[in-house]
């Protein structure tokens, strides 16, 4: 126990003895045994060195001192009290280090190196080097690296870098000329490299979805960004305006419409083409609504028409566009893709239909876009009912138009040869199955008309007529009418027959006028039958033919209209009071004012209102009658029909009737007797009421030459007739005249008693047949 409490004392005494001895030793020393040795201040330096970072420690007898490595700075001696920092010399700049041609000095710590710029290697192949080394940087090929720029693209190196492009053929998704990655872009097939002609005369540029065709002045793809341009010909749509001014409306309209698509200042729209459709169609109407009489004028408007429906087609993005105006409907169709169509073709209007197939309207070149358009007019064969020289005829042949007139319009730029022929199926205005003629509007000829070229007839009956053309134009349907002429023997019935019936009408008039015996409401009817029909028969002899003066032609057409329906309105009254007497035996005398009111006036109003639709109805080349063109005929025959339709009711009851009171009169008469009565009768009322005026309506061709006659000889000897029956057969007349011719042969007086007693005794007569209704026959 002792000997440990003595090493203790023994120690404390050591570290006592240490302790005051270094405290005796100066700075920088420290007791080692019982010696001040130099204190080491460097060794002290792992992990907090006491120069700090990027220092070297130098130690000296009694202190130290500190400096900064190579390539640090400053670059003077310091100690850990004056709380200097070494900081690195970027050699790079101040010692503005050359690395060479496209080599980059790169600082590090205390020290610099040299690396080659990107897309550069050291012709040492070494990543760094030093300067004046004698190392230089050269360019780094990349496009040696194997599918470097991927799939149909081309590396071009260049120095420093490199960069892509697609391979002919191929274009940038992107739209750009170049790219460096293949995974940002790609390359796809160049629609304008691989067809130079897709564009036709027009720039072909690649755009993100497809391409896009920029036109040249004078040329246009109707509005579509990737149709292909087609040439403008503006100057063709005019024309000479001091010639035709009525056509200056339409003509400017199309020339505008032409201009505003030449060019691609701005892209079209489907709105566009639809507002030029119908401004066209508006344009078309005010000029339709006028008659026209020239046929070069009408030449002018079907180019006109063909022309805009060929500029407005490709305007309208719809498929089909159907269109109706006063005096037009229109029906356009579109295709459009990237190869030509094929297929059948059909378009109609309301009279017609028009088929064919794509391959026609295309024709040999496709220009991205194929259109058809099929135009009916709906009152134009008025206008064209006439331009018949260029067709073959045969004698005293006419032709009339028996459809509507249609124009059809194709893409086919060739549409004068067809390769196959083109179908019209066109609807007849009237019902006819016989000698129906297809016909075109002929451009080509001297003087313009309707010809039959290349136009055959595929079938016809009474309602339609299919024509087969190998060319396209505007077409219509002829039929073909007979005209008469200017037969000898006719006219010699005519003139020969009409004097008789105007002496005979004469003495008629004489006789309902003069002799008071006979005077009734009948027979003033048969007086005012008679004036009619002698005014019209005078004014028919003497003026039918005078037609060098057109305006006197145009005043004897109008009387001859006037007389003529009045002695028709007569007729009907004949036949109306006929019937009253026989059917209804009624004999209240009717007031003379309203038998005027019927018999003139009605057909003043007939003529007055014919006159004011259409005045220039009245006269045509060869007789001063009334026109065929336009149906204006039918002022005429309209009313002569309703006055036919009405007298053949009243003629056959009236028949009925008196075969009834025949046989109930005169039981006693044997058949003979009642089948000669009979047959007078009704062949006395037939030529009275004007029925023989029917064979008039059935002179169509060759064939009816013998009812022409029929109709002649009738209605020239009317007036013969009408002596005949209600003088000649009329007891009463026959002795009047009886009477009139023995006081002009015996002109002695008779006695007064005798005299007074006879016309008693005729009064009495009269009276009393005026009383029974019968007929005097």
């Amino acid at each position: 126990m002792k000997h440990v409490y003595l090493l203790i004392l023994v120690s404390l005494l050591a570290l006592t003895e240490r302790v005051l001895m270094q405290t005796t030793c100066p700075p920088g020393y420290i007791i080692e045994g019982r010696q001040c040795i130099d204190d080491n201040e460097c060794e002290y330096d792992d992990d907090d060195p006491i120069c700090g970072d990027d220092a070297d420690c130098y130690n000296t007898i009694g202190s130290y001192y500190c400096q900064c490595q190579k390539g640090f700075k400053p670059t003077e001696i310091f100690t850990q009290e004056t709380s200097t920092k070494c900081e690195d010399i970027n050699e790079c700049l101040e010692d503005k280090i050359d690395c060479g041609p496209n080599g980059i000095c790169i600082n590090t710590g205390g020290n610099y190196t040299c690396t080659c710029d990107t897309g550069y290697i050291a012709n040492n192949y070494a990543e760094t080097f030093m300067d004046r080394q004698g190392v230089q940087c050269i360019d780094r090929n990349e496009c040696e690296v194997s599918d470097l720029c991927g799939m149909n693209a081309r590396c071009h190196n260049i120095p420093g870098s490199y960069y892509c492009t697609c391979a002919p053929g191929f274009r940038l998704r992107s739209g750009q000329t170049n790219f460096i990655d293949p995974s940002t872009d790609s390359c796809e097939i160049d629609i304008c490299y691989n067809n130079t002609s897709i564009c036709g005369e027009g720039s072909c540029i690649n755009s993100n979805d497809s391409h896009e065709c920029v036109c040249k002045p004078g040329f246009t793809n109707y509005g579509h960004k990737q149709m292909k341009c087609t040439e403008l010909k503006c100057d063709t749509c005019k024309t000479d305006l001091s010639k035709h001014p009525e056509l200056t409306n339409i003509t400017s309209l199309m020339t505008n419409t032409c201009l505003s698509l030449s060019g691609n200042k701005e892209y079209l729209t489907q709105t566009d083409g639809e507002r030029f459709l119908k401004d066209f169609l508006d344009a078309l109407d005010d000029l339709l609504s006028k008659e026209i009489k020239d046929a070069e004028i009408m030449t002018r408007i079907f180019d006109i028409v063909e022309s805009m429906l060929k500029l407005i087609g490709p305007l309208l993005n719809n498929n089909q566009t159907k269109m109706s105006a006063k005096e037009t409907e229109v029906e356009l169709l579109v295709k459009r893709g990237s190869s030509s169509p094929d297929g059948p073709l059909m378009m109609s209007t309301n009279s017609t239909q028009f088929t064919s197939n794509w391959k026609t309207a295309t024709g040999n070149t496709y220009l991205g876009f194929t259109t058809a358009a099929l135009l009916g007019y709906k009152s134009l064969e008025g206008s064209l009912n006439s331009y018949f020289g260029n067709l073959m005829k045969q004698e005293n042949m006419k032709y009339e138009i028996n459809s509507k007139v249609v124009t059809v319009v194709v893409s086919n730029a060739e549409t004068k040869h067809l390769q196959e022929p083109v179908n019209l199926t066109f609807s007849h205005l009237k019902q006819m199955n016989e000698n129906l003629t297809c016909v075109f509007w002929d451009h080509e000829l001297e003087h313009r008309g309707w010809s039959t070229r290349n136009c055959t007839k595929v079938r016809s009956d009474a309602n339609e007529t299919v024509c087969s053309c190998t060319h396209l134009s505007s077409f219509a349907v002829l039929m073909a009418l007979y005209d008469i002429g200017d037969v000898y023997e006719l006219r010699v019935i005519t003139c020969v027959g009409l004097s008789i019936s105007l002496i005979c009408l004469l003495i008629c008039i004489a006789t309902f006028y003069l002799v008071r015996s006979i005077q009734c409401t009948r027979n003033t009817i048969h007086l005012h039958l008679c004036i009619t029909l002698f005014i019209a028969y005078f004014i028919f002899l003497v003026g039918i033919t005078r037609t060098e003066n057109k305006v006197g032609c145009a005043i004897v057409a109008g009387m001859l209209h006037y007389f003529f329906l009045s002695a028709f309105c007569w007729m009907c009254l004949e036949g109306v009071q006929l019937f009253r007497m026989v059917v209804l035996v009624f004999n209240t005398t009717v007031r003379h004012i309203y038998l005027v009111a019927a018999g003139y006036g009605v057909p003043a109003v007939i003529v007055a209102i014919s006159a004011a639709v259409n005045a220039d109805g009245y006269g045509t080349e060869k007789h001063c009658w009334l026109k065929l063109k336009d149906g204006f005929i039918w002022s005429f025959y309209g009313p002569v029909c309703v006055i036919i339709i009405v007298n053949v009711f009243f003629f056959l009851i009236t028949i009925w009737k008196l075969a009834d009171k025949f046989s109930s009169l005169n039981p006693d008469l044997n058949n003979l007797r009642k089948i000669r009565a009979f047959t007078i009768t009704a062949i006395a009322q037939l030529c009275v009421l004007g029925i023989m005026w029917v064979f008039g309506c059935f002179q169509f061709d060759s064939g009816t030459l013998a009812i022409s006659y029929i109709f002649t000889i009738l209605g020239s000897l009317q007036g013969v007739m009408m002596f005949v029956i209600h003088c000649c057969l009329s007891k009463q007349v026959r002795d009047e005249y009886v009477k009139y011719l023995a006081d002009v042969c015996t002109p002695q007086k008779r006695k007064y008693s005798e005299f007074s007693s006879n016309q008693a005794s005729k009064s009495q007569t009269s009276k009393s047949v005026q009383n029974t209704g019968e007929s005097s026959i």
